[in-house]
């Protein structure tokens, strides 16, 4: 792979203002580290030091021009939005050649699941449930991201989310904490590696700290209001998994939590992030964030906003002026102690010291003869990686009468508006991928049946109608087109189509713009335009495959219904047509499980698989009236969390453990043989859950422990062990100690969280 290219050996002279060289990045040396930043900010000024707090992105409030400027009085810290080779040398020249310490910039950009090669959303990754892909997806990302010079990466996002109004959970990895936890974690190590300082090594961000998945109401920027013994039970785990896998950055969220947004949340950022968690790296501020506590109504005006987010534990402030505007008079009036300026800065610098940045200022550059001649350039991608991960994260949700896979053979017709997109097939944050490089479905399907069957495509409908909602998706930027047809032409065509055919595919969902930042939706079914097409393509009596891309779970309560088969695709990225298409037509099995729960309405939400029992249980075989449910709609999800089915077929054998009990400080094995019984190779996830039914306070009905990847043979049977220890059994009590208190305990294994095997323990 091109990520394990030698290291680019770049010889460069220190600056003259440093007593000392640093110790080469890659060895670990805190205490060299900082010996040589304190010896750096006794030479800084007050004004220095709160330029290292600044992190400016460019754009037209702040040209290159102005930036420049800034650059030359050490009042930048860090670049973001930047995102090419000649741009950031040209930026790091002048503050080598132009500013007195010459401190070296860092460059930061959103490389979310990919940089130039887009990978499928976060959200489908968390579908394959395979840490390694995911670790492909980290170094390629990394590789790419420093080949175009970059130093940090505001990502992964390890928000837990039971909300699928909320636009970002296609950024997350679901609902899940555990599975959050590995992806996240497998994402950080991967993307920076040994260290941050290698040559294709990306520091990471961990975002949102905290609790941004669970704003109310699916609402962007939204508040949340959360017990500690839930937060620390179920939102906090993936942000600490990831920083204890080294991520050297913190991005703050936006919400309040119990009143406090998080940027004015010193027990957040102090207490939790640096005194129990042991955090030496740097937090930032979100976009705008520091501005934003007046709105909230904690800070009467902009300086009084900025002494809260410094006092309480934001070290960079993203994108606004607040910092230097109002620090320096803070300081002189001793609002803000230069004890709290200068720990803020430590940190900065902190984190360029482990980039490699003072050893080496263009270590992630490399010689400028190396600059890429085109910087979009096809050799710069890596097609195949992102064509096998892609295929791993489809979920075969429905397949009636084995409709699938198609035959490469007669005619197929193709429709929807999301069947030759190659800009939403990307999905949200798709870093600088560029659109025209990305293969579309009918590309794949075009591509895989040359020669052997007859393709008939058709758009079918807009991906909406609605007109508001048309204006919004175009609001920053050309992302919808509105074909000049009316809405029945464009049904009648397809319907056409449809008549010629064997069978029918529709590329039915949500626009990128859809599920994105700011991108919350009450309704969450897929637009009318294009349900309107599907109930015309259903009255045809031709077998329908609807392939859904989108961001989020969507309610195709009526769809799952209508279709012969459904396959869930997320936004597949660079080569989601071809990685698509190879699971159409079965030169690949679907494996992909679901990492959230699919609802039946909104009415429905939230709903996530490990909620906390009620006394009133519902027991669809025993309904009473007296119970918790919805009276006019099927209780539980459409499809469950873990759910997802295959070209072949497999059972899981009654559970055996190693001992009836577990002792404390000890460990027993749960194990199960899994056969596949069909007549194809395939993989499958097999997911052991635990449930504690007597606890201190209530414990959730399940809740997923560990996971293991298989792939078998037809006829072929292998025996999982997963281990379990006390640490799989604690909680935090209502006095907010972390315990596992003895009693039984159920444990169950399956291929998804509803089809399990059960069996029961006990902890002495």
């Amino acid at each position: 792979m091109k990520w394990f290219y030698p290291l680019l050996v770049i010889s460069v002279s220190i600056p003259t203002a440093f007593a000392t060289t640093p110790a080469e990045p890659g060895v670990p040396n805190e205490q060299a580290r900082d010996a040589f930043v304190t010896r750096l900010l006794s030479k800084m000024t007050l004004n220095e030091k709160i330029g290292q707090l600044r992190l400016i992105s460019v754009g037209p409030d702040n040209p290159k021009s102005a930036i420049r400027n800034m650059i030359r009085q050490g009042q930048v810290g860090a670049i973001f939005n930047t995102v090419t080779r000649p741009d950031i040398r040209a930026m790091q020249d002048q503050v080598m050649q132009l500013s007195r310490l010459k401190i070296p910039l860092f460059f930061a950009y959103d490389v979310v699941h990919g940089q130039r090669t887009i990978f499928p959303i976060p959200l489908g990754l968390a579908a394959s449930w395979d840490v390694n892909a995911v670790k492909t997806v980290g170094r390629i990302s990394a590789y790419e991201a420093a080949d175009d010079g970059l130093n940090m990466t505001w990502a992964p996002m390890v928000d837990v989310s039971h909300e699928p109004r909320w636009g970002r959970m296609s950024e997350g990895f679901g609902e899940d904490t555990l599975l959050t936890s590995r992806m996240g974690q497998a994402m950080v190590t991967a993307m920076q590696g040994k260290s941050p300082a290698d040559r294709y090594s990306l520091m990471t961000t961990v975002k949102h700290f905290a609790l941004y998945g669970a704003v109310e109401g699916g609402r962007e920027y939204n508040s949340v209001d959360m017990s500690p013994q839930r937060m620390f039970q179920e939102y906090l785990p993936p942000y600490k998994a990831a920083l204890d896998a080294g991520s050297g950055g913190v991005m703050v969220a936006l919400n309040s939590i119990n009143g406090v947004p998080a940027t004015a949340d010193a027990w957040l950022l102090k207490d939790v992030l640096r005194r129990q968690w042991k955090f030496k790296g740097i937090t930032i501020s979100d976009h705008g964030a520091i501005k934003e506590l007046i709105q909230h109504g904690v800070a009467s005006d902009p300086q009084d906003a900025v002494r809260i987010a410094i006092t309480s534990g934001i070290d960079m402030s993203m994108s606004d002026q607040y910092y230097s505007e109002y620090l320096p008079g803070l300081v002189k009036s001793g609002a803000v102690t230069m004890a709290e300026i200068d720990d803020a800065t430590r940190h900065v610098l902190n984190v360029k010291y482990d980039m490699g940045l003072f050893s080496d200022p263009y270590r992630h550059l490399g010689p400028a003869k190396d600059d890429p001649a085109d910087t979009n350039a096809e050799s710069r991608l890596h097609r195949r990686e992102a064509r096998d991960v892609a295929a791993e994260t489809l979920v075969l949700l429905k397949n009636r009468l084995d409709v699938l896979p198609l035959k490469k053979q007669g005619t197929i017709a193709l429709v929807g508006p999301l069947a030759d997109s190659q800009r939403d097939i990307m999905g949200s944050w798709s870093a600088a991928g560029v659109a025209t490089q990305s293969v579309t479905l009918r590309q794949g399907m075009e591509d895989a049946l040359r020669g052997k069957a007859t393709l008939l495509y058709a758009k079918g409908a807009n991906i909406t109608d609605n007109p508001q909602v048309q204006k919004f998706l175009n609001s920053y930027e050309p992302a919808v087109t509105v074909d000049k047809q009316s809405p029945q032409q464009l049904i009648d065509q397809a319907v056409d189509m449809a008549r010629k055919a064997d069978v029918v595919v529709a590329a039915v969902g949500e626009s990128q713009g859809m599920a994105h930042e700011a991108s919350s939706r009450s309704d969450i079914r897929i637009p009318q335009a294009q349900r309107r097409l599907l109930d015309a393509l259903k009255a045809t009596g031709k077998p329908l495959v609807i392939v859904l891309m989108n961001g989020r779970p969507l309610d195709i309560s009526h769809q799952a219904e209508q279709a012969n088969a459904i396959l869930e695709t997320w936004f597949s990225g660079t080569e989601g047509g071809h990685a698509i298409a190879d699971v159409l037509f079965g030169d690949i099995n679907p494996s992909g499980k679901l990492p959230v729960s699919f609802p039946r309405s909104v009415g429905q939400l939230p709903v996530y698989y490990n909620h906390l029992p009620t006394g009133r249980p519902y027991n669809y075989l025993h309904p009473d009236k007296y119970t918790s449910h919805y009276y006019d709609a099927i209780n539980g999800p459409l499809y469950p969390f873990g759910y997802g089915l295959s070209y072949t077929t497999f059972t899981v054998s009654l559970v055996t453990l190693s001992a009836p009990a577990l002792s404390a400080g000890g460990s027993l094995q749960a194990s199960v043989t899994v056969t596949n019984t069909g007549k194809r190779s395939g993989a499958t996830v097999v997911q052991m859950y635990l449930n504690d039914p007597v606890a201190s306070l209530s414990r959730p009905v399940e809740e997923l422990k560990d996971f293991r990847r298989i792939q078998l043979a037809p006829g072929q049977s292998e025996r999982v062990s997963f281990t379990v220890t006390t640490d799989e059994l604690k909680f935090w009590d209502p006095q907010m100690h972390y315990v596992a208190e003895p009693g039984k305990f159920n444990l169950m294994i399956g291929l998804d969280s509803v089809r399990t095997q059960k069996t029961v323990f006990t902890l002495r």
